[in-house]
């Protein structure tokens, strides 16, 4: 048999609610262990109300009404219906929930309807010992039995709550709950009788962090439920497959860290399925997805990916060696519609090939190949199909941080002959960005090209160092600089120095060209 807490009792307000609210209700009792028993309500201090100043109480007075004088004030709330008062109530989050009925006897009574929970070591424990944390999940779920629309419960550092999960989610998960939110521990079994008739009717959104969970075809259907978001959760294709048959209107797939999967099946009942991420699935093959409307695809991983024609996709992020090239070779085929693209590899061996195919449609590109050292042969030239593949193409940001630069550098190369393609010509680029812009000669050539190619170009920014919005720029106060090794340093100077020989000069009027060097902060941080 499980293990039972003591049954709550009527006494001196709960720990939790004392440390949410900073009147003095009770204070002595934030430092009691489970032996305290949290009380039926959060304000059983209720009958104490004379020892604080903090007492509200529902009048036909007009609102705020002060009763008393000096340190006697009393203040009153204007006189609403009870269902208004619940209403308001209902829309707080939990700790501001909790501190109302503390202080207030128009909210004491909505407490207990309270549909919104959020149960974790820092909600309940901010300041108290790690001893109560089981104590106080334990009252908080044995008052709200049934009213719960929201439960979020993370116990997964708490070891010592594991014989009690069960219970809980027995006492919680109802019919009428909308969104369970789960992290638990690695060995406990989330189990599929917790899904009800009437829970599968009512469910919108599941989250499941650190379980094992095994559905089976007769679990039945979720009639509810839009989003399933998984993460290291012990569960195998064929199992999710069936879970997945029985959500027939789910809109929104998430996978990270699950590692059971080889093979998954997405079957073509999921007409909703509109969004589907998948990462850290170190096992998983293969994907085959035959979800009709699917229009957003995360995937990160070297996993192949059978879709079909996936002419509703519009965002397509993708991360693994050499994705750069096959997305040029085969997506302009595979997904014509495309209008967002991030593609993400730190290993890119392969040059992008000249195609005669076209993203039509593709108005947003990340390509991000940032690494340790890019292999000389890598022409960054070549990136230029996309530009000319891209014809609405809006905004380009290219990451190429690197920490050795091994291509030919400009500023030492033998040939000051650039390479150009006086053919290409585009009416869209408005926006281009690049990170870790080094002096390789390719990646001069490429800037070049585009800079001449884009007739509406307003914005071109080339950041020689790893940068972010929050790092320094010059010498502005409230940035941050990022320790960097001397080499990198060197490599900037040399940067800058290819913008204003090749560059510069070849930008429009009309185009802000902005310069990222490191300042002399980064100068006195380097290393190495």
């Amino acid at each position: 048999m499980l293990p039972m807490l003591p049954p709550p009792a009527l006494r001196a307000p709960s720990a939790w609610e004392q440390a949410t609210t900073s009147s003095s209700i009770g204070r002595s009792a934030m430092e009691e262990g489970c032996s305290s028993n949290w009380p039926a309500t959060p304000c059983a201090a209720a009958t104490t109300a004379d020892k604080s100043n903090c007492t509200v109480g529902s009048t036909n007075n007009s609102p705020s009404e002060q009763v008393g004088h000096g340190d006697s004030l009393i203040y009153s709330l204007p006189y609403l219906p009870e269902d208004i008062w619940h209403h308001i109530h209902s829309l707080m989050p939990m700790s501001a929930a909790a501190r109302a009925a503390c202080l207030s006897h128009s909210f004491l009574n909505s407490w207990r309807f309270h549909p919104n929970l959020s149960l974790n070591f820092k909600t309940l424990c901010p300041r108290t010992s790690r001893g109560n944390f089981k104590c106080k999940i334990d009252s908080i779920l044995r008052n709200h039995l049934g009213t719960a629309k929201i439960l979020k419960l993370n116990v997964a550092d708490e070891d010592s709550t594991y014989p009690y999960i069960d219970r809980w989610l027995e006492v919680a998960v109802t019919p009428g709950i909308e969104e369970l939110t789960l992290t638990l521990h690695k060995k406990y079994i989330f189990a599929c009788s917790l899904l009800s008739d009437g829970v599968r009717d009512s469910i919108r959104c599941l989250q499941l962090t650190f379980c094992a969970f095994h559905p089976m075809a007769e679990l039945g259907p979720l009639r509810s439920l839009t989003k399933l978001h998984l993460r290291c959760v012990r569960i195998s294709g064929d199992e999710l497959e069936c879970l997945l048959s029985n959500s027939l209107v789910l809109e929104q797939l998430k996978l990270y860290g699950c590692n059971k999967i080889s093979f998954l099946k997405i079957p073509c009942v999921l007409q909703h399925l509109s969004c589907l991420t998948v990462s850290s699935c170190f096992r998983l093959q293969v994907i085959v997805c035959e979800a009709p409307n699917l229009s957003s695809i995360f995937l990160c991983g070297e996993i192949k990916l059978s879709l079909g024609e996936a002419l509703t996709m519009k965002a397509l992020l993708m991360r693994r060696p050499n994705v750069v090239c096959y997305a040029r070779a085969q997506l302009p085929s595979i997904m014509p519609n495309l209008e967002t693209m991030e593609l993400g590899s730190d290993s890119e061996a392969v040059n992008i090939p000249m195609l005669p195919t076209k993203f039509l449609y593709l108005k947003h590109l990340t390509i991000q190949i940032a690494g340790g050292t890019f292999s000389p042969s890598y022409d960054y030239f070549f990136l230029v199909s996309f530009v000319d593949a891209s014809p609405s193409l809006e905004t380009l940001y290219l990451d190429v941080c690197q920490d050795d630069m091994a291509h030919e550098s400009i500023i030492e190369s033998s040939s000051p002959h650039l390479r150009q393609l006086p053919e290409l010509s585009h009416d869209c680029l408005k926006s281009v960005k690049i990170l870790g812009f080094n002096s390789a000669k390719s990646l001069v050539e490429l800037t070049c090209c585009i800079v001449k190619a884009a007739v509406s170009l307003e914005r071109l920014v080339l950041d020689t160092l790893r940068g972010g919005d929050d790092r320094c720029c010059g010498e502005s106060s409230g940035k941050i600089c990022w320790p960097v090794s001397s080499a990198v340093l060197k490599e900037s100077a040399r940067a800058a120095i290819a913008v204003r020989r090749y560059i510069e000069d070849k930008v429009s009027p009309t185009t802000t060209l902005t310069l990222v060097e490191p300042c002399t902060r980064c100068h006195s941080l380097a290393f190495g």
